[in-house]
């Protein structure tokens, strides 16, 4: 029973049934749950620094309830999205209901949609990847597959990275600059995979071309089966999921940096360069995605068996926490900045 704990992530789902079913102020209940409830959860609840080792460890990374617990936010996720585009297009909710709504299921987009993608995006079975790919339809944001897998996942902590926050740079600046920098990179990537493989532009290998392809077809989709309010609903509701994963962009490796050696190249990525935080509901119900400098080690572990590391910096609250943190520029520096490392403080460009 102890290994279902990971169904803990499902609340957010289900905050955004309460959302859809009550309307009204509690078309907020998701953002409240996520940003308030949870974070306070976090302060009362204890840390977990304890790894998996031996027999226990084996066991758990073959289990296939772990992996299910994942496949199990496919339907949710896209039953919710699609339940929610056919309520908003076919009644007529007050403006700050439809606000809520779009900000509930923005929510699920990224925590069981963009984050449970991630996870299966690292995974050797292409059907799983393929699971992955289709959890970020709905954000927009399938060239993340590439760009993360290709680009960041090297450039980790570094100037070349777009996904690293630099030292004193504010969550809505970087927003701006990784957004767009990602995006652009994952093209470069794509041109330089197709060059390698003496592939065009239109080869059937273009995988941003089919990503772009897609998402463009989901779009129509949407307007041809739930309208202009239907397609406002999804691109914003799109773009709260993208967002929410670029503020767990911002969290994750702020300040920190990977200094380059004689040789010019940079040191290999290690467990400093990732901010980690063992708080007990942030890992659950973000699928041990706090335990970053051990996914980054080696990112084709399962979740369920990343290691805590003495060497990797902790946050003093968890996730949730510090993402609600991040939202106030001030705050956050005056947590955060003393704990980077002092020779990897530098300005922002």
């Amino acid at each position: 029973m102890k290994d279902l704990k990971y169904l803990a992530a499902l609340t957010i789902p289900i905050s955004a049934f309460i959302s859809l079913y009550f309307k009204g102020y509690l078309s907020y209940f998701t953002p409240f749950y996520a940003f308030a409830i949870i974070p306070f959860l976090e302060v009362l609840l204890p840390h977990d620094t304890s790894n998996l080792e031996g027999e226990q460890l084996k066991k758990k990374n073959k289990s296939k309830l772990f992996d299910w617990m994942l496949y199990l936010n496919i339907p949710m996720v896209f039953g919710f999205l699609f339940y929610a585009l056919w309520d908003v297009s076919t009644h007529a909710y007050a403006l700050y209901e439809v606000i809520g709504l779009i900000f509930s299921i923005g929510i699920v987009l990224g925590v069981n949609g963009i984050n449970v993608a991630h996870e299966l995006g690292h995974r050797q079975h292409t059907f799983e990847r393929y699971l992955g790919k289709l959890l970020l339809l709905p954000s927009f944001y399938m060239h993340f597959y590439i760009e993360h897998n290709f680009g960041h996942h090297l450039h980790a902590a570094t100037k070349e990275d777009p996904a690293t926050a630099k030292y004193n740079q504010s969550l809505y600046s970087f927003w701006f600059t990784s957004t767009f920098r990602q995006y652009r990179n994952a093209w470069k990537i794509q041109n330089r995979l197709l060059k390698s493989e003496n592939e065009g532009f239109f080869s059937m290998k273009n995988d941003l071309f089919f990503y772009t392809f897609f998402q463009l077809i989901y779009a129509v989709f949407v307007f041809l089966f739930f309208d202009t309010v239907g397609l406002w609903f999804a691109l914003a509701s799109g773009a709260i999921g993208f967002l929410l994963l670029e503020t767990v962009n911002y969290i994750e490796h702020y300040g920190l940096v990977r200094f380059k050696m004689p040789s010019g190249r940079y040191e290999r990525v290690r467990e400093c360069h990732s901010w980690n935080s063992n708080h007990v509901i942030g890992r659950i119900v973000l699928y041990e995605l706090t335990r970053h400098s051990d996914h980054h080690y080696k990112s084709s572990k399962k979740y369920q068996t990343l290691d805590y590391h003495d060497i990797s910096p902790q946050m003093p609250f968890g996730y949730p926490t510090s993402m609600v943190l991040s939202f106030l520029p001030p705050l956050w520096f005056t947590i955060m900045n003393k704990r980077v490392p002092v020779e990897m403080r530098k300005p922002s460009d």
